[in-house]
């Protein structure tokens, strides 16, 4: 089984397509209903759907909700450390080995937590 899709909600899908696109090489697909929904083309064929939270006042997830990435290579993770940066997001701390994989942490718009890493050890 494979999963198809994630629908992630959030208070700004126009700032949130830019991160996936920028942070994870999204491409976007469709924008739906002036700018309430878009489409995000991943690789696998996986696609990630951002629609626009009704009330982008309280919290959308729990405290420990997050998505994670994993990513080929150790080198990968450093690369996209890198590109973010480049990009302007905001990293709290540099990649580090944790729980057996080298990650790291960043916020999506609207406050989703993601993960990104690769599995160092089996």
């Amino acid at each position: 089984m494979q999963l198809n899709h994630l629908d992630l909600s959030v208070p700004d899908v126009t700032a949130a397509t830019a991160f996936f696109e920028a942070a994870f090489g999204f491409t976007l697909r469709q924008i739906k209903g002036n700018d309430g929904m878009a489409i995000l083309d991943g690789e696998g064929g996986f696609v990630l759907v951002l629609t626009r939270a009704k009330d982008a006042t309280e919290p959308m997830y729990p405290k420990t909700f997050h998505i994670g990435f994993l990513l080929a290579s150790e080198q990968a993770v450093m690369s996209a450390h890198a590109r973010m940066l480049d990009a302007g997001i905001e990293l709290a701390q540099p990649p580090r080995v944790m729980r057996g994989s080298l990650m790291f942490y960043c916020h999506a718009p609207g406050g989703v937590l993601v993960e990104v890493s690769h599995r160092t050890v089996g």
